[in-house]
């Protein structure tokens, strides 16, 4: 599973999980960041990321559009780098799991 976390999260991330997550990207890397949801959600979709976000916006766009791709909530509010990683780390055979999950398009972990 590839991931592409959005500006809301540090891009930090992806060197940090690389080793469980290789492939993965930030919206900045991918020269994104000015890019509103939905060109976001297009390139995830065409790229066959998984979107990891702080915020409701890529719910929304599930809920209109279906999946892929994929949306990884990360409901924590404000944190450090380290505490999302240890989150992301953590929920990782859950996060496996819902990747294999053909029915599931989002999933919230805090």
């Amino acid at each position: 599973m590839k991931l592409l976390f959005d500006n809301n999260l540090s891009h930090k991330l992806v060197q940090r999980l690389s080793d469980i997550f290789p492939g993965s990207s930030h919206v900045m890397r991918e020269q994104l960041d000015e890019s509103n949801d939905q060109e976001i959600w297009l390139f995830a979709r065409k790229n066959g990321f998984t979107i990891v976000t702080k915020d409701s916006d890529f719910n929304e766009l599930r809920l209109l559009q279906g999946f892929p791709p994929k949306v990884i909530w990360l409901r924590s509010g404000n944190c450090r780098v380290t505490h999302a990683e240890r989150i992301i780390r953590d929920k990782f055979i859950i996060l496996t799991e819902f990747y294999l999950n053909e029915n599931s398009g989002i999933i919230e972990i805090e």
